[in-house]
């Protein structure tokens, strides 16, 4: 019989336990029978995608590109197969915590962890226009559900202690930053206890708000409402809030959330929706500034992502927009010349010397009328002169004129 990730996330919460799967080589692709209905590969989309467009990551690139800084993806696993995210190194071996085991982290079923990972740091390929925030970052996947029915990410779907065991290893395991794509409305002991662990151990922990919104009421969200969590909301290529994205508190950052193009497993690309999408901008961001000014602590650089945001509509509202939307530029660059690195050598494309030639003729016409313009003037005025002379004789009848004499008084 057939046995859908649902099930299998049934049978982790009731029964502590799910089908054991032996370990195979890291680059062996999926482990056989892992996935059950494993999501195909997608089609290339080779434009640039609106939301890269628009942060612009790449401005950011000479001075970091996430090297040296680690993310964990703790999602459904990351394909490491995919030809952006192959590349030696770029995505570890990691942990499957979902099924029982020693499997590794870098597969993925459902695609969706993959496209977390690959906005984090996809790598460029020729003749297509995504690519990841920092490309430079490598990726930790960490494997702690299968969500081939519910897309909305809720924290209910996945078994508490299965995602907490997943966060503390990755704070283990050295992450800089940990990317959450998950969000759901009940706090759970476990995964809070996780949470603070991997905080104290100086990680940056970004968190999607969730995708519940429907009218204006506050919904709880966790762990975005976590202490030390930076929760991120959506916005559309408008840079309105999407519907669906919750209003709260705990709404830190915005980011691209609809029609994103994101990694898909095995190949190829697709546009998604939601804040499970935007969160990988804002840990893609953390790593910039991580791997720029590796002294930073995690709350500082948490302060430089909120200081340096893109005001959003409505201001600093802190339920709908929070800080506004991502700056990567901004977050690496601001105040860099304290450090004595400067802003990349402006290029003085060469004079068009056709347009030399017409702004010269011009200033010589210019010159020419100016000149017959003041010749002018002064014949009118010598004309006005001649004029004047002549009336004045007339009215005398040209008699000269007369001094009257002086009155003597003395």
């Amino acid at each position: 019989m057939k046995r859908t990730g649902a099930a299998l996330a049934l049978c982790a919460i009731l029964l502590g336990t799910c089908p054991t799967i032996s370990a195979i080589p890291a680059d062996a692709g999926v482990p056989k029978g892992a996935c059950r209905d494993p999501e195909p590969a997608h089609p290339v989309e080779r434009l640039l995608p609106w939301a890269q467009q628009q942060l612009k990551p790449q401005r950011a690139w000479p001075f970091s590109d996430g090297a040296g800084v680690t993310v964990a993806v703790v999602d459904s696993g990351v394909d490491a197969d995919h030809p952006q995210l192959r590349r030696p190194g770029k995505v570890l071996r990691g942990r499957d915590f979902y099924l029982t085991g020693t499997l590794p982290g870098n597969y993925d079923c459902i695609s969706h962890g993959t496209g977390v990972a690959g906005i984090i740091a996809a790598d460029s390929r020729t003749g297509i226009g995504f690519q990841g925030i920092a490309p430079g970052a490598q990726i930790l996947p960490v494997r702690v559900s299968e969500r081939e029915i519910d897309e909305t990410g809720q924290t209910q779907l996945i078994d508490p202690r299965i995602l907490a065991q997943g966060i503390k290893y990755a704070a283990d395991q050295g992450a800089q930053v940990i990317n959450l794509s998950i969000a759901g409305s009940r706090d759970q002991q476990a995964v809070r206890q996780a949470v603070a662990y991997a905080v104290a151990k100086d990680v940056v922990v970004v968190a999607a708000v969730g995708n519940r919104q429907t009218g204006t009421a506050r919904l709880p969200s966790y762990p975005a409402s976590y202490p030390g969590v930076v929760g991120v909301g959506a916005v559309d290529i408008a840079g309105a809030r999407v519907s669906a994205s919750q209003i709260g508190p705990y709404v830190d950052l915005v980011a691209p959330g609809a029609g994103v193009l994101t990694t898909t497993r095995v190949d190829g690309q697709a546009y998604q929706n939601g804040t499970s999408y935007a969160a990988p901008f804002v840990a893609g961001t953390a790593a910039l500034i991580r791997s720029a000014w590796p002294e930073l602590t995690a709350p500082q650089v948490i302060q430089r992502l909120l200081a340096t945001a893109t005001p959003a509509r409505g201001g600093q509202s802190g339920t709908e927009y929070g800080a506004g939307i991502v700056d990567p530029y901004r977050a690496v660059t601001e105040g860099m010349a304290t450090k004595g690195r400067s802003e990349p050598a402006i290029v003085v494309p060469p004079p068009d010397q056709e347009q030399l030639a017409v702004t010269a003729w011009w200033r010589r016409r210019g010159a020419d009328a100016r000149q017959a313009a003041l010749a002018s003037a002064g014949g009118l005025l010598c004309l006005l002169l001649v004029v004047s002379t002549v009336m004045a004789g007339r009215r005398r009848r040209w008699a000269a004129a007369r001094r009257p004499a002086a009155d003597d008084r003395s």
